[in-house]
């Protein structure tokens, strides 16, 4: 048997009811009879009540899934609806426009020196219904009478439903029920809750909850809600997981992931296919032969199931790194020793880590909080032990990945999208920021709040048409100080010289979240940076700043040079290059750097190429890093980091008395 539908006028009064419980204030006189309107955390606290759930655990689930937010009533990348994470994944995928948005033209491996590899296999839908772990919004709707499209659009009735799935899970394992049971109890139930195939995947979720629910969190969510869980020590009964019944993952030797979260080893294909042909990534012995410089954060523009299918192709692309959307569960391909095919540049491939993320940059709109702290702890954990800087100059999205050549540059990917909520990620990473800088100092860090910065972009679904109102770590950029003037051009995108667009797909006007530039002028409430060699302006109010002053050094052309040219790779002179292999030209991109601007520099770095062409490394040179005199300064140049060499630029502290 499941509850009577309370209406919402029970419900509200409820709900104040537990409030006046828990606080201690009396309800007002007439209470009963108002039915007074009642806030996010009153609903919260009526569903515990109504299906005996302890509030703090459903606080807690609800925070881990989606850190309470309402995400707008648009699906998670794991087809996930509303507070409570109610997975619809039927319903998804027969929304229009799901697809491979960032499909792109770009070369994976990026390597001159070798043929292209093909665009991506076509993709197909999985052949399996999806998962129970995928389809709960239907388990929802039995327990509480309520329909699957009231689940997946109103935070109020998917809050319900959160709170009815929990309390079956806990009676299906035989534990107690009731708002004032132990939370201690509720181990099991908060495992199930996460859909994990795996014990491991299933207790990692269930430990981040009870971690929270130790912590305490409060914020306001996306749609102006108030929350707070208080602190409360709880030591969670942990054998409850042993009733669920689920597979224990094996962990070998040298897998590198932290010991806290859930992470297996499904390895790739190295495969020679014959006439020199082989997959699906190359050999080496980093850091010792070469330095690891970067972890580059991507989305897989497919499900989990086709995400596996496609990394184990020994025909095509490779990655380091898997995380599931769901629970956060990763899976380890390749080692970090070795180069993945995913960035599309061979510079960056050679020196980075990649991490793919299921999703989609476009349609799924919102990644869920499991993922983001699973995979905050493994950035941390690789950038601790390769000394990989925890910033935006390091830690990059594959959207901040250059092209290598002025012909490569428009087909280069966008994702993870500018929903990637990068102010939220960069805290989970406890990154470093140095905001004592003041406008003098001519250095801004972009820092938006998501919350209330919703740029509306388009084509989420359909081209041209407006997406679902959402939170982004993305500022936007004009021509001039106003909202009318119009956005900057992108010579490489737009070769005409018109305007890039809001498309969610065009980053060529915007900003994100911990990306540093330099300082180019001040007007009111506007802030100018120097961006793709021109003034870009961005709203950044003093009573709500969307960037903070930072110092650091630019770089800016030596005196005497009115523009340098700007490089997507920093390879060495021709001259260092050993006879036998073949010279990877120093070729320019479509933009210059004039005198006067500024940029700010990420690193320095010597010019290299790694030489890997054949799968045995029998060709002359192959499992080498050539290096020669050449140094470059990386730069932020505009969404996307480019670099610049030092022999046409000089470094700079930021400056004093920069323009205002």
């Amino acid at each position: 048997m499941h509850r009577p539908t309370l209406s919402p006028g029970r419900r509200a009064l409820l709900a104040a009811a537990v409030v006046a419980a828990a606080t201690g204030v009396p309800l007002p006189a007439g209470a009963a009879a108002a039915a007074p309107t009642v806030d996010r955390q009153q609903r919260y606290a009526a569903a515990a009540a109504e299906y005996g759930v302890p509030i703090d655990v459903l606080l807690g689930v609800s925070y881990l899934e989606s850190r309470w937010d309402s995400n707008a009533g648009t699906p998670s990348t794991s087809g996930g609806y509303g507070p409570m994470h109610l997975t619809d994944a039927r319903h998804v995928a027969a929304l229009p426009g799901r697809g491979h948005h960032d499909a792109g033209t770009e070369d994976p491996r990026g390597d001159d020196s070798r043929p292209a590899l093909a665009p991506a296999p076509p993709q197909a839908a999985d052949p399996a219904p999806p998962s129970t772990a995928l389809q709960t919004v239907d388990t929802a709707a039995t327990l509480t009478g309520a329909a699957p499209e009231s689940l997946r659009t109103d935070p109020d009735v998917n809050i319900r439903g959160g709170a009815a799935l929990l309390a079956a899970y806990q009676k299906e394992l035989g534990a107690p029920v009731g708002a004032g049971t132990d939370p201690a109890t509720w181990y099991g139930a908060v495992a199930r809750y996460a859909g994990a195939d795996s014990a491991d995947a299933a207790a990692a979720f269930a430990d981040e909850v009870f971690t929270t629910i130790g912590t305490g969190e409060s914020r306001v969510t996306d749609d102006g809600q108030r929350i707070t869980l208080p602190a409360r020590a709880v030591q969670p009964e942990r054998s409850w997981l042993d009733r669920l019944g689920l597979r224990r993952l094996a962990r070998p030797d040298g897998l590198e992931c932290p010991r806290t979260v859930s992470c297996e080893w499904i390895p790739v294909p190295y495969e020679a296919f014959g006439d020199g042909d082989y997959g699906n990534h190359d050999l080496s012995d980093r850091p010792a032969r070469q330095k690891i410089e970067y972890i580059v954060i991507h989305d897989t523009e497919a499900s989990w199931a086709t995400t596996l299918k496609l990394v184990q192709d020994p025909t095509y692309v490779s990655w380091h790194y898997s995380l599931r959307s769901v629970d956060g569960h990763i899976a380890q391909h390749v080692k970090t020793k070795d180069v993945g095919w995913h960035a599309g540049n061979w510079y960056v491939n050679a020196k980075s880590i990649g991490l793919e993320h299921e999703g989609f940059a476009a349609q799924g709109t919102w990644y869920t909080e499991a993922m983001y702290r699973t995979s905050a702890k493994l950035v941390r954990h690789l950038a601790l032990r390769l000394g990989i800087p925890l910033d935006r100059q390091h830690i990059i999205g594959h959207d901040n990945v250059p092209g290598t050549i002025a012909s490569t540059v428009r087909g280069m990917h966008w994702d993870p999208g500018p929903y990637w909520d990068w102010s939220h990620y960069l805290d989970l990473l406890h990154a470093p920021r140095l905001d004592t800088g003041t406008p003098a100092t001519g250095l801004v860090r972009i820092d938006p709040d998501p919350a209330t910065n919703q740029p509306v972009f388009t084509g989420c679904v359909t081209p041209g048409v407006p997406c679902a109102p959402r939170g982004s770590s993305s500022v936007v950029l004009h021509t001039a100080p106003s909202a009318d003037a119009p956005l900057v051009n992108d010579i490489a995108l737009r070769p005409d010289g018109t305007p890039n667009t809001m498309e969610v797909s065009d980053h060529g006007t915007r900003a994100s979240a911990g990306q540093t530039y330099a300082l180019a002028g001040r007007q009111g409430d506007w802030t100018a940076i120097w961006y793709l060699g021109q003034r870009a302006w961005f709203h950044n109010p003093a009573s709500a700043p969307t960037a903070r002053w930072t110092v650091g050094v630019v770089a800016t052309p030596k005196p005497g040079r009115a523009t340098i040219p700007v490089y997507g790779r920093a390879y060495p002179e021709q001259a260092a290059y050993p006879a036998g292999v073949p010279y990877q030209t120093i070729s320019p991109l479509q933009y210059t750097l004039a005198a006067g601007q500024r940029y700010a520099v990420g690193a320095v770095l010597a010019g290299e190429y790694y030489r890997a062409s054949t799968f045995d490394g029998s060709s002359p040179g192959d499992w080498t890093v050539i290096r020669g005199e050449n140094r470059y300064a990386q730069i932020q140049f505009g969404h996307r980091i480019m670099y610049v060499n030092l022999a046409d630029a000089q470094l700079l502290p930021s400056p004093v008395g920069a323009p205002r």
